[in-house]
This record gives C-alpha cells, structure tokens and sequence, in this order.
C-alpha cells in the first residue's frame, strides 16, 4: 500500500510516499480502505522531531473509509461499511489503516468531514471527563474557533454545560452559532469573563496554548480545575494537569459524535483538502496557519 513515511527529521521536503506492507487487523480492529485522513500538528511536530524519536516514522491517527477486512472477535460491523475511526499505529495516513475505534458514517457527513473529526471529538471528551463537566457547569475554553475548541464546545454543550469561549472578533458569530457565549481573547480577557460569569467559571480548558494558564488557574481557582491540551511547559510552570492522549482515552466519542452529527447537532469546519501525494503541502500550509478549519488528505 501506499503510505506517507519520513526517514529523517526536518520541513515538509522530508516528506515522502513509499510502498509498505498492507496491514492486518488485531482482535477488536478493523481494517478500512482510507478515503480521507485528517492532518493535526501532531503530525509535523513529529516530523521536525519534537515528539518521538525513532526513525522511519509513518503519519496519522484519523481516517474515514470502507470497511474490508475485520479482526478477532469485533460485532456490529460488516465488510462495506462506511466508517469513520483513529489508529492507534500512527500510520492512517495511508490507502489502508487499522482502525482500534470507530462509528458508522452518519448520512449526513461523508468522507472528507468525518474525516476531521476523530482525534478533535476524542481530545475534547477526554478532557471534559477528566475536568468532571457536567449539567449546570461553567467552562471557559480558551481557543474554542479552531477544530478542537469547536468540538469542546459542541460535547459541552451536550453535556449541559455553560460555554464561555475565547476567539477573534470575526469567529464570535460562529461560537455563538454552536452555543458558546464568546470573549474576545488577549489583553483583559480575565476581566471580560467575569463581567458574563459573575458566579464564576467552575473549569477551563486551554486548547490554545497561548501562554494564558496563570489567567486561566486565577479564574478558576486551582490549577486542578484546568486542563491543557496544548501548553507541555505551562503545565509545568502552573501545576496544570496536561492531557495526553496515551492515557484514559475518550473511545466512545465517535459514536456520540456520529449520532449527534446525525441530528445536525455537532460540525467541525474543513479548511482545504489535498491529494495524499500532496502531503507536504498540506504541512506547509498548516504550519503557516494560513487556513482555518481541518486539512483532510483524499486517497484515491
């Protein structure tokens, strides 16, 4: 199969598509044919060699595709399938990918937008659970327009949580769309949260990493009620909890997000897609920032 690879570390040039094995599911995996498969920046921080450090590396934990082959003891899906999941081998940036979580593709998405959605739906349940956000919470997202924040906002919300999100003046309209009550980030944004919220803010999440944790400890109270998904060092510095996704994993947020994106009740934006030949430009692009929304591989 065809599989994007780098074999030494550095920009988007390092980038290459090779020939690997095909691979085989595990008991309790699927395997899919990869119609689409999500870029996060995860995938160039591991190609400038700031995540792991073994050599070749293979990209990509998020795929949407047709299912065709099925591993040891997995009910509930058939060959044919349209299914969107994560891989837990990094390599879903491929023509095949094992998928160890999924959910059915709800009619009303198809590839390319369910595509976007795995590792953003899985970090935000995540997160939200090891915050404790329930019904009649307050929880203040920093970084709530971009695709992580967005699906925060959206579970959130679900949750029957109250939504206070951090964005640009031009993606208030959109945060207020999706159930957030939205502040303008930057200089005197604690202040402009309590002036919304004078009963307090009961938990915050950092999905920006815009250097806002001693903000975000002073809103809250104690640094155990914030999380960062983004911000390794802040956590440090504060005492805030930084969540990975090597631990307590949120795999049942596909299948809420599917049955929620079924009733019109849950969206990510796609920014630009690319064909899978073209995934240095598709890094270039996102390290740039020059789009918003998620950047979706096509494979053929």
């Amino acid at each position: 199969m065809r599989a994007v690879r780098f074999s030494r570390f550095g920009g988007p040039e390092v980038l290459e598509i090779v020939e690997l094995p095909d691979p085989h599911p595990g008991a309790g995996e699927i395997r899919i044919r990869v119609r689409a498969a999500g870029v996060n920046a995860g995938d160039w921080k591991k190609r400038q060699g700031l995540m792991d450090q073994e050599l070749p590396q293979t990209l990509g934990h998020e795929a949407a595709g047709l299912v065709d082959e099925i591993g040891e003891g997995v009910s509930g899906v058939t060959v044919g399938d349209r299914v969107f999941g994560a891989s837990p081998y990094g390599a879903a940036q491929a023509e095949l990918a094992v998928l160890s979580y999924w959910a059915p593709i709800p009619d009303s998405l198809d590839y390319v937008r369910s595509a976007a959605i795995p590792a953003a739906a899985e970090t935000a349940a995540r997160s939200l659970d090891q915050l404790g956000v329930t019904a009649g919470s307050t929880v203040l997202v920093n970084g709530a327009s971009g695709s992580v924040g967005r699906a925060v906002v959206q579970l959130a919300v679900e949750r029957g949580a109250r939504v206070i999100g951090t964005g640009g003046p031009g993606t208030h309209d959109a945060l207020r769309s999706l159930g957030a009550e939205p502040v303008a980030y930057g200089v005197g944004m604690p202040e402009r949260v309590r002036a919304i919220a004078s009963s307090g803010v009961d938990f915050a999440l950092d999905v920006a990493g815009s250097g806002v944790l001693p903000e975000l400890v002073e809103l809250v109270g104690a640094p155990e009620h914030v999380i960062t998904v983004a911000d390794f060092r802040g956590a440090q510095r504060t005492g805030v909890r930084f969540s990975r996704g090597d631990t307590g994993r949120a795999t049942y947020a596909p299948a809420q997000v599917a049955r929620m994106a079924a009733t019109g009740r849950f969206s990510l934006q796609v920014g630009q897609t690319f064909p899978l030949a073209e995934v240095a430009q598709a890094h270039r692009i996102g390290e740039a920032g020059t789009v918003r929304g998620k950047l979706v591989l096509l494979v053929d």
